[in-house]
């Protein structure tokens, strides 16, 4: 990348201020100083009049003649923050700069350098700005090359893998995405290792602490950026640049930051990317889908108004005011039940289970809005006479379905055993929701028959019907492992346990509180589980107590910190 500004080392390389002989003679460890702007000064009190980043040129002959005034100027230069001072010999210094003066100057750090043969300024000036103006120029070409970038990957609705790629692409740099929980979700190395890019990724994320919504942390060498949309944040794009001096002064420092202007505005852009591809593939609507799955997924993800989908449900034939309603998911337990892997494999197998699903319920004569939801699930909407129905047509539903499959597959086996039941490599999951009362509940009822044919792919019990009963925590946490929300619970209950972990990888204290937790509290079990005499674990409770700012006897934070215990390990989950 190119620099926004040239250096004070490149401003010396130039041939007009090589015609002048220079010479470093103060402050060499600042020449890599970038030049904001070069301005010619022969008053003492030039300071005032300039904001940062100047490189000053002067003859001295408007300099103060006594040394106090000399080490004022520096130190005024110095404070306003300058790039560098450089004085042309002859007029007013003949042999060289006072020495007092690159005292002061090598105090502050302040690159002093002399011009021993005589140079006019203007060339100078007129071969600095032109560099200044063709780099920023360039700058702006690259910038816009970003935008373009980005707004064609949100045009053709780029996955996240593409979107990573990309910026590393342009920014030469190893680029992770990760969700709330510190789990890498996408990355690429650039051409570095990625077994070392990720090695104890989570404690080395937790390390990385950035003010600021995007900011750069200097600590890590890593530049960070939030990811969400509409008030949801669901992540972070990180993306490493260590501003050391093995990075090419090429690249342009932000102000205050430490961090390429440039790769901050890549960063922000891919995360606008990632962020925007999340909703369009949450929302979008394919023209080609049936009525039936435009009006479920309607209800879904609130992409029209209720009304209107009761409106044109009942032109279907669907009437949904004034039933009572029951949302009802269908899945496999596995993602390749018969083997079979691949995209075509699992549409044809989907599309299997959605006709099977629509004949069970003309079998069972129940009226419904059906279609697949999603990649694995085939959803329903019962619309029912009453609440004192429910029970019956869930289980009319549930044996027609078993009847249409086993008819329509392999079922009929001659050893007798049903390959659709819990063990067999067709085996399905039917849940259903609570029942509602009216169209604008209908979506609670669809998402909690989601979330329970979710969590009862862990459950091995072969029921008709799994109801929210059924689901036990675990499983309930396992299914909500990448709710945002769910994480924000488990960082604001255990992130500083687990950033002290990260800290102190040998103490690991979260396997300490994970043993009291598990044996009920019961120190003197939970140190014998633990492999740890009941003085060091009660030493090592009364850390964690500190860290959590928690009191561990009480039972009501002891509950706490075991659902985000449990929580933590549903996240960290496969």
């Amino acid at each position: 990348m190119s620099a926004v500004f040239p250096t004070v080392r490149e401003v010396l390389a130039l041939d007009p201020v090589r015609h002048g002989a220079p010479r470093v003679v103060a402050g060499d460890e600042g020449l890599d100083r970038p030049v904001r702007w070069v301005h010619v000064a022969e008053v003492p009190d030039i300071a005032t009049l300039l904001g940062g980043g100047e490189l000053v040129l002067t003859t001295g002959i408007g300099l103060p003649g006594d040394d106090a005034g000399l080490r004022a100027f520096i130190g005024d230069l110095a404070d306003v923050g300058v790039s560098g001072l450089v004085v042309e010999l002859g007029r007013r210094y003949v042999s060289g700069v006072p020495r007092v003066m690159a005292a002061a100057a090598e105090r502050r750090g302040l690159p002093l350098v002399e011009l021993r043969r005589a140079t006019p300024f203007v060339r100078i000036t007129e071969a600095v700005h032109a560099l200044i103006v063709d780099a920023q120029l360039t700058e702006l070409r690259a910038t816009e090359e970003i935008h373009q970038r980005f707004n064609d990957l949100s045009v053709e609705g780029a996955d996240a893998a593409e979107v990573i790629r990309q910026a590393a692409e342009l920014s030469g740099c190893p680029v992770v995405l990760e969700n709330l929980s510190r789990q890498v979700l996408g990355y690429d190395p650039a051409g570095e290792s990625a077994e070392l890019l990720l090695d104890g990724w989570e404690q080395h994320s937790r390390r990385i602490r950035p003010a600021g919504r995007t900011a750069y942390d200097p600590d890590s060498g890593w530049l960070v950026t939030t990811v969400g949309a509409r008030g949801q944040d669901w992540g972070r794009l990180l993306l490493r640049w260590p501003a050391s001096g093995d990075v090419p002064s090429a690249q342009a420092v932000e102000p205050n930051a430490g961090s390429p202007t440039r790769l901050t505005i890549l960063i922000e852009r891919a995360a606008s990317t990632l962020a925007l591809g999340r909703l369009i593939r949450r929302d979008a609507e394919g023209l080609e889908r049936q009525i039936h799955r435009t009006l479920l997924t309607a209800l879904l993800d609130h992409s029209r108004p209720v009304d209107e989908v009761g409106l044109r449900a009942k032109a279907l034939g669907v009437v949904l005011d004034r039933r009572h309603l029951v949302g009802v998911m269908v899945r496999h337990r596995a993602d390749d039940p018969a083997g079979e892997v691949g995209p075509e494999a699992g549409q044809a197998r989907l599309r299997d289970l959605s006709e099977a699903v629509g004949q069970a319920l003309r079998e069972a004569k129940l009226t419904a809005l059906t279609s697949a939801v999603d990649d694995n699930s085939v959803g329903a909407l019962l619309a029912l006479p009453d609440a004192a129905a429910e029970d019956r047509a869930l289980s009319a539903f549930a044996s027609a379905l078993r009847r249409v499959r086993l008819d329509a597959g392999t079922g009929r086996a001659t050893s007798g055993v049903d390959p659709f039941r819990s063990g067999g490599p067709g085996a399905v999951i039917v849940a259903a929701g609570s029942g509602v009362s009216s169209p604008r509940e209908a979506r609670r009822s669809l998402v909690e028959a989601r979330q329970i044919a979710e969590a009862a792919r862990r459950d091995r019990r072969d029921l008709p019907i799994f109801r929210l009963p059924h689901v036990g925590l675990a499983g309930l946490l396992h299914l909500l492992r990448d709710e945002p929300r769910l994480q924000t619970f488990v960082e604001r209950e255990l992130g500083a346990l687990l950033e002290y972990d990260a800290r102190h990888p040998r103490e690991q204290l979260l396997d300490t509180l994970r043993a009291y937790l598990e044996q009920g509290r019961n120190k003197s079990a939970a140190a014998a589980a633990a492999h740890l005499s009941r003085p060091a674990f009660y030493e090592r409770l009364a850390r964690i107590a500190r860290i959590l700012d928690v009191d561990l006897d009480s039972v009501e934070a002891a509950l706490s910190l075991h659902v985000a215990l449990l929580a933590l390990e549903a996240v960290r989950a496969p």
